[in-house]
């Protein structure tokens, strides 16, 4: 794990984080297992995502996975049957700290998200892919929602995070049938942005992550918090919410955005919305 060692980030087991530029990659870290999410991965994760939300060293996250897959979903021993052998308040706890990492913290982070996924999607990782801002994927990636070949249904809010991006006759085709299918078709399926050759992945998604670094960070994060509650708000709320938001956002802005982009439109003519972005660096 590459980190200043004067600043060290939890992780390095089961969690890997690698800084390249403002960019933090953060890896599943269970090969061997195709990263299926452990009760101690998702320790981990929560430590590492807490601690990155503050290191100025992560401007954005890409969540990805070593080896061949970017994760084949909840692990069966080490969380299912782990889970199952102690006491109850410990199973509970589990869960908890599962569903902190995987759709509560990623939902709501305060640095923009970008799922990589190089490999097998299965089951409880759709969730982490859906929560995550943006997402690139392998063309060749294999995905699946196979919980009814085991008699189960797709567990934690995988359900539910399906259905804010699929379309109903597409997801219930996928989880009553439990079929397989590629990059390509989750496309399709609306759950990536872009499905790219595998040789090709990293590099799309460390420059998709380098155009996010160009942005103005607190206007970012208001934008993507902003979207994310107005969905779920009928027209006259989210209306209210909307216009007080960008009032907010002006106030808590110590960049100064909306004055200097305005003002270099306006008043000095050097930049025009649209074919980028105002000089964040002007006084």
């Amino acid at each position: 794990m590459a980190t200043d060692e004067s600043k060290p980030i939890p992780g390095g087991n089961t969690v890997l984080v690698e800084f390249d530029e403002g960019i933090a990659w953060v890896h599943l870290n269970r090969p061997e297992k195709r990263n299926a999410m452990s009760m101690e991965l998702a320790r981990e994760m929560n430590a590492v995502l807490d601690a990155l939300e503050t290191d100025d060293r992560c401007g954005v996250i890409v969540l990805t996975g070593k080896g061949e897959a970017f994760s084949a979903g909840m692990d069966l021993q080490g969380f299912f049957r782990a889970s199952d052998a102690v006491s109850d308040v410990e199973r509970h706890r589990a869960y908890r700290e599962t569903r902190a990492w995987q759709w509560r913290t990623l939902m709501h982070y305060a640095k923009p998200t970008i799922a990589m996924v190089n490999g097998w999607c299965f089951g409880g990782a759709f969730t982490p892919l859906i929560c995550c801002d943006l997402a690139i994927t392998d063309q060749d990636a294999v995905f699946g929602l196979s919980e009814i070949n085991w008699g189960i249904i797709p567990g934690g809010v995988v359900s539910k995070a399906i259905a804010t991006l699929m379309g109903d006759r597409e997801a219930l085709y996928y989880v009553m049938t439990g079929e397989k299918f590629d990059g390509r078709r989750a496309k399709e399926l609306r759950l990536v942005n872009e499905a790219v050759p595998a040789a090709e992945l990293k590099e799309r998604t460390r420059a998709l992550a380098q155009v996010l670094l160009t942005k103005n960070p607190t206007v970012l994060r208001q934008a993507r918090m902003a979207y994310k509650y107005a969905r779920e708000m009928d027209w006259e709320l989210a209306a209210e919410y909307l216009t007080a938001k960008v009032d907010q956002t002006t106030f808590v802005d110590r960049e100064r955005g909306r004055e200097k982009g305005l003002a270099q439109f306006l008043d000095e003519k050097s930049f025009k919305p649209g074919f980028g972005h105002y000089n964040r660096d002007a006084e």
